[in-house]
């Protein structure tokens, strides 16, 4: 991919790891960071004030601070920093149409109202044109853990936005991939279940689904050959299949469809972003 890493800044302590994780993800791919920083995003203590100068002031300083963050994680990398005064929505999303990745911070597990996610990253989860990932404090190493997991929800050419991103970030950082697919059983119905407490699986639609995951990997396995690849298929509720996958990943990849409600980002994306134990790219779809 081509174009800046961009993290977007809003000089709180919710930007620190977004900052740091994307100067690691851009040292890795040998591309440029971006830091952009809204100036609708400070403090109202600022915000509120009549004086541009205050405002303008205060921008220079989150973004000498993050830069200071970015080269102390990684020294040698080319940075850029940006303060715009329009909003942070509207600003991340114009630049999102030419960069590589977007990074946003989240306040963690701790948001009263339950929703990890500001209002300004959910709008730009939902309309970005690339790539974005949203790291909490907790996650500020990258990818740590030794695998990415990416749920493969398409096995057509929907689908491969999303294992693109997986296969280029597992081949990046020298790391496996695990492609873990998963089959919603069907309601009951009046049928029985079994031992499981689902309801009884088809042995021949089981394997035609195996065989549509492994046949939607082939290009990919043979465009990366040093990924190590684990395919992955599940019966059961898609969110908390790929949560106990993601419970030893570094990054957790995932689709997001194109959306005319106002709901910008179906409930799958938004559960898994509130609860996965490790950063999570939401890649837009074809």
């Amino acid at each position: 991919m081509s174009g800046s890493v961009v993290v977007g800044v809003d000089g709180t302590g919710n930007s620190v790891p977004a900052v740091r994780w994307g100067a690691t993800e851009a040292a890795a791919r040998d591309l440029p960071l971006h830091l952009l920083h809204s100036r609708s995003s400070q403090p109202s203590s600022v915000r509120d004030t009549r004086r541009a100068y205050d405002r303008r002031r205060c921008g220079t300083e989150v973004l000498e601070a993050a830069e200071a963050a970015a080269r102390a994680a990684c020294p040698d990398i080319a940075v850029t920093t940006e303060q715009v005064s329009e909003d942070a929505v509207t600003a991340l999303t114009e630049r999102s149409g030419g960069a590589s990745l977007l990074v946003l911070g989240s306040r963690g597990h701790s948001a009263i109202n339950g929703f990890l996610l500001g209002s300004v990253s959910l709008h730009v989860l939902g309309s970005a044109g690339c790539p974005v990932v949203t790291v909490r404090e907790e996650q500020a190493g990258a990818y740590a853990e030794p695998e990415i997991v990416v749920g493969v929800r398409n096995t057509g050419v929907a689908g491969e936005p999303v294992l693109d991103f997986g296969f280029t970030a597992a081949d990046t950082h020298h790391t496996g991939l695990r492609a873990v697919r998963v089959r919603q059983p069907p309601d009951l119905g009046g049928l029985a279940a079994d031992a499981s407490g689902l309801p009884p699986e088809d042995p021949e639609l089981i394997r035609s689904e195996r065989k549509a995951l492994t046949d939607a990997l082939r290009s990919w396995r043979r465009k990366f050959p040093e990924v190590d690849v684990t395919e992955q298929m599940e019966s059961g509720r898609v969110v908390p299949v790929l949560l106990a996958n993601a419970s030893q990943a570094g990054l957790l990849v995932i689709g997001r469809g194109v959306r005319r409600s106002p709901m910008l980002l179906g409930p799958v994306v938004l559960a898994v972003l509130h609860h996965s134990p490790c950063p999570v790219a939401v890649v837009p779809g074809v």
